[in-house]
């Protein structure tokens, strides 16, 4: 409300400041005292307007000044309370994202563990039945070794027979 104080006094220093130039070129030369009687008319002119303008034009002015202030102020403190949820849902959207990538760091590592459990003990089932396998197989080894040892020294002994029966000349019993 300050500048509605300052502002008659402003426009009565205009007023006068308009009316000197028509006054000095009419009369020839400066006058630096002005004519009583027309100043007089003009400031009771001026007071006369001053207060319908003060209500038809300032206070609504000012009053649609004040309201635009304010909402300015009430759209800065939305806007505020709206970034202050933007940034908790964004808090939120990182620590969500941080808590699946914590879990599927944990579902990756249990399955690997249960990958690395599961081929150790295909392995060792592989392991074991090539063993068997090997076992089996030394052991069929073995059969056949005997039994062609078997069949080697009975083939010997009628080799030998037999040489020793061409040596000597007669059939050995």
């Amino acid at each position: 409300m300050a500048p509605v104080r300052n502002l008659p006094g402003a426009l009565a220093m205009l007023s006068v400041a308009l009316t000197a130039p028509p006054a000095a070129a009419a009369s020839g030369g400066i006058e630096i005292f002005p004519q009583v009687g027309p100043l007089v008319v003009l400031i009771a002119l001026f007071t006369l307007l001053i207060w319908p303008a003060n209500q038809l034009l300032w206070r609504p002015l000012l009053r649609v000044f004040d309201e635009r202030k304010e909402r300015i102020a009430g759209t800065r403190v939305r806007a505020e309370k709206q970034a202050s949820e933007a940034e908790d849902v964004f808090s939120a959207y990182r620590s969500a994202v941080e808590r699946g990538r914590l879990g599927a760091d944990a579902v990756r590592t249990q399955l690997l563990e249960e990958a690395r459990r599961e081929q150790s003990s295909v392995t060792a089932a592989a392991r074991r039945a090539a063993e068997s396998e090997v076992a089996a197989a030394r052991e069929a080894v073995g059969v056949a070794l005997d039994k062609a040892r078997a069949d080697l020294e009975g083939a010997a002994r009628e080799l030998g027979r037999e040489a020793a029966a061409q040596v000597l000349g007669r059939p050995l019993s």
